[in-house]
């Protein structure tokens, strides 16, 4: 257990129950922050296997066996999730609904590998991983960015494989008060000045192959920015609104989709649409069309 310099009753409350099982360690992490407590849980850590837990969610009882009892199986993987449930239900908005349903259908490694820019694909507390394979990436980093999702892009470039289990194994607390809502370093700019660095070091844009993007409107293009900026520019932007095809954009022209069909060879079709229904109308087109996930489109949130 370890404590982020905490001002209320908890270290009492921990002590009390240390009395009882004496497995628990109570640790004062020396610096503070959540990004320092965790790396000092690691490094003090004398366990094979990390648990990530926060204090204000509930483990289901069967949780640390099934994950552990899956990584003991799979020995290729270095992380190993599950399902969660949000609650309390009233509070929940309609965004983080959409996020948890996404969140419990990203199942597989190829699932979270094909998705790891659209969203964070796991809920953090609610992991577990190898300590050593952690520890090798230098744990966790601090910046301006959430500090789970930047292991999680690590681990992917890494090659280290990561599953989710089929099960809610977690219930994971809203609060408005609740990092992920209130910390800048959560923040939709901040998630995509991320993706866009991860981007612009992944192989399958390194490799120089012609880059399309799908999404032309106003904010599509400022996330998009992010990665012209590196150098990544597009031979073309893909839009179904008819007022803007025909136009340009950085000098590059906005085709229709149908123009996808006439590539050859395919380029790369980066898709930058958010919206879950329209995100499975062009998974359909682009399926039929022989493009392949993950080898042929991203989806980038």
């Amino acid at each position: 257990m370890i404590n982020d310099h905490s001002n209320d009753e908890s270290e009492q409350i921990v002590t009390h129950y240390r009395k009882q099982d004496k497995r628990l360690r109570v640790l004062a992490s020396p610096q503070k922050g959540l990004v320092a407590a965790l790396n000092f849980g690691l490094q003090t850590a004398k366990g094979k296997f990390i648990a990530r837990m926060d204090a204000d969610d509930r483990m289901r009882p069967d949780r640390l066996r099934q994950q552990v009892e899956t990584l003991e199986m799979h020995t290729s993987w270095s992380l190993v999730a599950c399902q969660v449930h949000l609650f309390p239900e009233q509070s929940i908005q309609a965004g983080y609904q959409e996020y948890i349903r996404w969140q419990n259908q990203c199942l597989t490694a190829a699932d979270i590998a094909a998705d790891i820019y659209l969203e964070s694909p796991f809920v953090h507390p609610s992991v577990t991983y190898r300590r050593a394979d952690i520890l090798k990436l230098g744990g966790y980093r601090e910046g301006n960015f959430a500090e789970d999702y930047d292991l999680w892009l690590r681990m992917h470039q890494a090659g280290l494989g990561m599953a989710k289990l089929p099960e809610i194994l977690l219930d994971w607390r809203d609060s408005p008060r609740r990092l992920s809502r209130i910390d800048p370093r959560c923040s939709q700019q901040a998630f995509a000045q991320l993706r866009a660095r991860y981007l612009a070091k992944d192989s399958r844009l390194k490799s120089h192959r012609p880059l399309v993007m799908w999404g032309a409107g106003r904010k599509t293009r400022q996330r998009c920015r992010l990665l012209m900026e590196q150098g990544f520019m597009p031979i073309a932007w893909v839009d179904i609104d008819p007022k803007k095809i025909g136009h340009q954009l950085h000098g590059v022209p906005v085709v229709e989709p149908a123009w996808l069909l006439q590539q050859h060879p395919k380029p790369l079709v980066l898709v930058y649409v958010r919206n879950h229904g329209a995100r499975e109308g062009i998974q359909a087109f682009l399926a039929k069309a022989t493009y392949q996930r993950s080898r042929d489109f991203l989806f980038i949130g």
